[in-house]
C-alpha cells in the first residue's frame, strides 16, 4: 500500500543569525577600507605625493582597469573550480587579507627609484592590488549563494553587507583625509600616507579574517555540477534570463553611480561656487542611505521586486530633480534633495546585489552547473564596463558646453552643461534601467519553486553520490 501523506516541501537552507550576518558584512566593510580609498585619493596621490604627471596617472588609470575588468571572468572560473575542507569561497578570504592589506601599503608607497622605475613600480603594485581585490571580492560575493538559498535571507545578508560598506566608505571619507593630514605634518606626505593606508589595511585585512572565521557554506550541491568548463560560460548566458538583464541594470547602474560620483565636486565648486562644501555633499551622499538600508528585508517582504526598484530609482531621480531646480543660494534645498537621492541609489544598491544569489539557482536548476564565481565575475566585469563609460560621460558633456578647467569663472553654457551631466544625463539613463527590468522573468513565486525543484533533484543527486561512494 502507498503512503498516502502528502509530500513534504523542502525547506530552503539558511537560516542565519545576526551575528553570522554581521560578519558576512565585515568583508564588504574591508573591501570598501581598500576599495573607496583607492578610489577617491589614488589619483591626487600619484600626482601631488609620487610626482607623477596627470597624463601619466590617467593613462595609468585606463591600463589597470582594462586589466581589472577582464581578470573577473577568469578570477570567476578558477574560483570555481576550487574546493577545500573550508569551502569553495572562504579560503579566499583567509589567504587573501594579508597580500591584500600589504598591497594597499605598497600602492601609497614612495620609491627611491628614478622616473622610470617609479613608474613601473606604480604599474605594478597598482596591478597587483586590483587582481588581489577581485581575487577576495568575486569568492566574497559568491558567498552568498553558498551560506542560503532562502530569498528573503539573502536580502538580509545583502542589506548587512550594504549597510557596513557603506559605514567604509563614511570612515574612509573622514578618517583618511584626516590622518593623512595629521601624519604629514609631522613627517611629511609621502611617509604621512604610507602610514595612513598602513592603518586601513590592517583594519581592512583582520576584518577580512573576520568574515571568514564568522561565516559558514552550508548549501550543498552535487559535485558534477561544480565541474565547469569554458563553454558552461556561454551555456550560463545563453540560458539564465534573469543574469544577462541583471548585467543590463548592473552595467546602467554603475554608469550612473560613475556620472553622479564624477560630477558632483562639478555642481558643488562651480554651479554652487562654495568648493568648501564639497565634503559635506559626499557626505550627503552616503549618510542618509544608512538610514533606510536596514528597511530593505521588510520592503523585500511586502512588494514585489519591480516595485522595490521603481521606489528606490524614483527616489533617486525626485532628489536629482531637486538638484536641477536649485539655485546656487539654496544651500538647504541642495543638501536635501541630495540626501533624497542617497536613499534612493542605496536601497538600489542593497536590493540589485541580493539578486544575484537567485540567478546562481536559476542558471543551476537550466543547466546543473552551480557558477556563482563566474556569475560574480560576469557581473563585476560589466559594471567596471558601466564605470569606464559612466566616467566618460561628464567629460563629453563638459567639453561640449565649454567648460574650461580651474577657471574661476565659468561660462553660463558650462554651469548649464554642469547640471544637465549631473541630473538630466543620469535619470534618462535610469529610464533604460526601468525599462531592462520589466523583462525580469523570476519573480518570488516563480523563485520558490524553481529553488524547491532545484533542491529535490541535488538531494537526490546527493543521495545517489554518498550510496556510490560507499560502494
Amino acid at each position: 500500500m502507498e503512503n498516502s501523506q502528502p509530500k513534504r516541501a523542502i525547506r530552503p537552507i539558511g537560516q542565519i543569525g545576526v551575528g553570522e550576518k554581521i560578519g558576512f558584512g565585515l568583508g564588504d566593510f574591508a573591501c570598501n577600507l581598500i576599495y573607496a580609498s583607492l578610489s577617491s585619493y589614488l589619483l591626487f596621490f600619484y600626482t601631488d605625493v609620487f610626482g607623477l604627471g596627470a597624463a601619466a596617472a590617467s593613462l595609468l588609470f585606463l591600463v589597470v582597469r582594462f586589466i581589472d575588468a577582464f581578470s573577473d571572468p577568469i578570477i570567476g572560473f578558477f574560483v570555481d573550480k576550487s574546493n577545500t575542507r573550508w569551502g569553495k569561497y572562504r579560503p579566499f578570504l583567509l589567504y587573501g587579507a594579508i597580500p591584500f592589506a600589504i598591497l594597499a601599503v605598497l600602492c601609497f608607497t614612495v620609491p627611491s627609484f628614478g622616473g622610470v622605475g617609479k613608474l613601473a613600480y606604480a604599474y605594478v603594485t597598482y596591478i597587483l592590488l586590483s587582481v588581489c581585490y577581485t581575487f577576495v571580492n568575486v569568492p566574497y560575493g559568491s558567498l552568498t549563494s553558498a551560506m542560503t538559498n532562502d530569498q528573503q535571507e539573502s536580502v538580509s545578508l545583502t542589506t548587512y553587507r550594504t549597510f557596513l560598506a557603506n559605514v567604509g566608505q563614511v570612515i574612509v571619507a573622514f578618517f583618511v583625509p584626516f590622518l593623512a593630514d595629521l601624519f604629514t605634518k609631522s613627517m611629511g606626505a609621502a611617509k604621512g600616507w604610507q602610514l595612513t593606508m598602513v592603518i586601513m589595511g590592517v583594519m581592512g585585512g583582520l576584518l577580512l579574517w573576520g568574515c571568514f572565521f564568522s561565516t559558514n557554506e552550508r548549501v550543498k550541491v552535487p559535485a558534477s555540477h561544480t565541474k565547469i568548463k569554458v563553454k558552461d560560460v556561454f551555456e550560463q548566458l545563453l540560458h539564465n534570463r534573469p543574469l544577462v538583464i541583471l548585467c543590463i541594470f548592473f552595467f546602467v547602474i554603475y554608469g550612473v553611480k560613475s556620472i553622479v560620483s564624477a560630477t558632483g565636486i562639478y555642481y558643488v565648486t562651480y554651479y554652487v561656487g562654495r568648493a568648501d562644501l564639497v565634503k559635506w555633499y559626499s557626505l550627503a551622499g552616503t549618510l542618509p542611505a544608512l538610514a533606510f538600508i536596514p528597511a530593505i528585508p521588510w520592503l523585500a517582504n511586502h512588494m514585489t521586486k519591480f516595485q522595490l526598484i521603481i521606489v528606490s530609482v524614483a527616489a533617486d531621480i525626485i532628489g536629482m530633480v531637486g538638484l536641477f531646480f536649485a539655485k546656487p543660494e539654496w544651500i538647504v534645498w541642495i543638501f536635501i534633495s541630495r540626501g533624497i537621492a542617497s536613499v534612493g541609489n542605496g536601497m538600489i544598491s542593497a536590493y540589485m546585489w541580493a539578486l544575484i544569489p537567485e540567478t546562481v539557482e536559476y542558471g543551476e536548476y537550466k543547466t546543473n552547473k552551480r557558477m556563482g564565481g563566474v556569475i560574480y565575475a560576469v557581473i563585476g566585469f560589466v559594471f567596471k564596463c558601466g564605470n569606464a563609460l559612466g566616467g566618460m560621460i561628464p567629460g563629453l558633456v563638459l567639453s561640449a558646453t565649454g567648460y574650461v578647467a580651474s577657471a574661476q569663472h565659468q561660462t553660463a553654457g558650462a554651469l548649464h552643461g554642469i547640471v544637465i551631466a549631473t541630473t538630466v544625463v543620469p535619470i534618462i539613463i535610469y529610464f533604460i534601467a526601468i525599462f531592462s527590468m520589466k523583462f525580469y522573468n523570476l519573480d518570488k513565486e516563480t523563485y520558490k519553486r524553481i529553488s524547491a525543484e532545484l533542491q529535490e533533484r541535488n538531494a537526490k543527486e546527493l543521495a545517489e553520490e554518498a550510496a556510490e561512494n560507499e560502494k
